[in-house]
């Protein structure tokens, strides 16, 4: 059960064996919202056993205490340390920031800002949505994803007032900054020890969202450059069998079509969907377990059954097309055609 929702918003922070960098992610937001009282960060300790994160979380929330909650649980994944953190909120406002990835100061501030005068005005925003920034580490690049000329600035909307968006303008779990009460109303269902559940995160309680405001700045600093990252193309090929079961949740959340009434939302979230059984298809190929490819083809199946628009929309579409060409030639180029878009847009 959330705790009392007394504070402006509050901040999620996941931590496995995050001793190495789980300080500059407290850190960030501590000194960009100048160690303001009316914001809440909720440190998850899911289960550490090989360094002192534990240790380094309590010694924080000592040192905070009207600002750092410490939250110690046995290990169950990401999603259930985001639902630890949801389950101890004290804003109105929940964000998630992964303890490897930290904050910019003034497009904080800039948040906080805004967040406190929806609250003083009362005026009811359901998901505010600023910019992220992949962070190339190895090689000091950053490639910025925001939403431009998809989203109106600075204004209030529904989603019937949403434009385009680009394929590589994803509303990424980094991007979100929900209505605490959003989320806890219609629930997450996030599976434990299973990874790749921020799409969970960033696509079911769309829907639930009926106001939504987008502030232009580059708050959320995504690193990209750990060898055991989940976004590590190696270690995501190796579990393909966890995309496959997020991907299916998501299937199963919404009959795309029936439900959701809003045109432009059920485009971007066909879009979005669309993506996700890419990805499937494409690492399946690149796997090297004998039942990749035919778990994926079962997912395939699966959504036919389930949803024949939405399949229809997902297999038949340029990108379906393009990511599960048949044949030893077609997997080929399947493959190559995923390596030009990982070095044109570097999203891992």
């Amino acid at each position: 059960m959330s705790a009392s929702q007394n504070k402006v918003i509050t901040f999620g922070i996941p931590c496995y064996n995050s001793e190495d960098y789980m300080d500059r992610c407290i850190l960030s937001i501590l000194e960009g919202s100048n160690f303001a009282e009316d914001i809440h960060i909720c440190i998850v300790d899911d289960g550490s056993t090989k360094d002192r994160t534990s240790e380094v979380a309590d010694t924080w929330a000592a040192r905070y205490p009207n600002i750092i909650t410490a939250v110690h649980q046995p290990n169950g994944g990401h999603g259930m340390a985001v639902l630890a953190a949801l389950n101890h909120a004290q804003g109105k406002y929940f964000k998630i920031i992964d303890s490897d990835d930290w904050v910019e100061a003034s497009a904080l501030q800039a948040l906080l800002t805004q967040l406190r005068r929806f609250i003083d005005m009362d005026e009811r925003v359901d998901l505010v949505i600023t910019n992220y920034v992949f962070e190339h580490v190895v090689d000091g690049k950053q490639n910025i994803v925001d939403f431009k000329y998809a989203l109106p600035r600075n204004r209030v909307i529904g989603w019937k007032n949403i434009g385009h968006f680009m394929m590589t303008q994803n509303l990424l779990m980094h991007s979100l900054c929900y209505r605490t009460d959003v989320l806890l109303d219609g629930g997450l269902p996030m599976p434990a020890h299973t990874f790749y559940v921020d799409n969970i995160y960033a696509y079911v309680p769309l829907p639930r969202c009926k106001t939504l405001y987008y502030l232009d700045v580059d708050l959320y600093r995504y690193f990209i450059g750990r060898d055991d990252q989940s976004i590590n193309e190696s270690v995501a090929i190796s579990r393909i069998n966890q995309q496959l079961a997020v991907t299916r949740i998501m299937m199963h959340a919404y009959h795309l079509y029936d439900d959701i009434e809003i045109a432009k939302l059920r485009s971007y979230m066909c879009n979005h969907f669309t993506l996700m059984m890419a990805v499937c298809s494409v690492y399946s190929r690149m796997s090297d377990k004998p039942d990749a490819m035919e778990n994926c083809q079962a997912l395939w199946d699966e959504l036919k059954a389930y949803d024949d628009r939405m399949y229809r929309r997902a297999r038949r579409g340029v990108v379906g097309f393009a990511t599960n060409l048949p044949t030893k030639a077609g997997i080929k180029t399947t493959i190559y055609i995923y390596r030009v878009a990982q070095k044109l847009y570097k999203f891992n």
